[in-house]
């Protein structure tokens, strides 16, 4: 398996590589800073996707592989237009998260450039073979590795004491909530919600994961969403 440098989970670092990839100005990442409901009402509208970042542990690997047995023996039905990938390559679970919370959200429209062109060449492949056509996909190679990153920053897909961390997307489509986690074998049906209810039912979700390790402490999450910067920075100079 190739690997790539990993990304980061800072915000700047993230707009910026969304805007290298062809997602217009005016959608960018922001931390949200807590998962209870004043918290969560901070954080700029509308909401396109949630990212959680949090450690692969063995409790996670127990949940996933139950979960993929479950799903083996009665596999849902998908929107045909669900877009889904299978993580190919180490370090990529960043630029999956984002892949997928951007192809699946028809209010951000891509410039033309590196992502629309991958998701063109990708729309009627198995998710197992865009997995492998990101593999072998140079623009996305260069983009990647090129990518400025902060070397302080402590929130990456390995962590300062080498634990991997790991990067999923959640999504409204059609009404339902998914979670996209390239290292499943299938997107992970929520249940019902809806695009005002979005960030509510996904930080539920969110705390699920917490949930499950307890004693684990390295969970980040971000949003996309549609803020002017200046605006985000007056809502951060707000809270702090």
């Amino acid at each position: 398996m190739s690997s790539w440098i990993p990304l980061q989970s800072n915000p700047e670092i993230l707009s910026a590589y969304l805007r290298k990839l062809g997602v217009p100005r005016g959608w960018n990442i922001v931390d949200v800073l807590g998962l209870d409901e004043e918290l969560l009402n901070q954080v700029p509208r509308p909401v396109a996707a949630l990212i959680l970042l949090f450690p692969l542990s063995e409790k996670y690997e127990q949940h996933r592989s139950a979960e993929d047995e479950k799903l083996k023996a009665n596999t849902p039905v998908y929107p045909n237009d669900l877009f889904y990938m299978k993580q190919t390559i180490n370090n990529a679970c960043g630029t999956c998260a984002l892949i997928h919370a951007v192809s699946n959200n028809k209010e951000i429209v891509l410039k033309d450039g590196i992502l629309k062109k991958f998701l063109n060449s990708a729309r009627d492949l198995t998710a197992e073979e865009r997995g492998k056509l990101l593999e072998v996909n140079t623009d996305f190679m260069h983009t990647m590795n090129t990518h400025p990153l902060p070397a302080s920053e402590e929130s990456s897909e390995t962590s300062s004491d080498g634990v991997d961390l790991h990067f999923v997307a959640f999504i409204e489509k059609d009404g339902e909530l998914y979670e996209l986690d390239g290292l499943k074998s299938f997107p992970i049906k929520h249940g019902p919600t809806t695009k005002e209810n979005f960030l509510k039912d996904a930080a539920k979700v969110c705390k699920e994961f917490m949930a499950r390790d307890p004693n684990e402490l390295r969970f980040t999450v971000s949003a996309i969403t549609y803020a002017k910067v200046e605006k985000m920075k007056e809502q951060c100079s707000i809270l702090n």
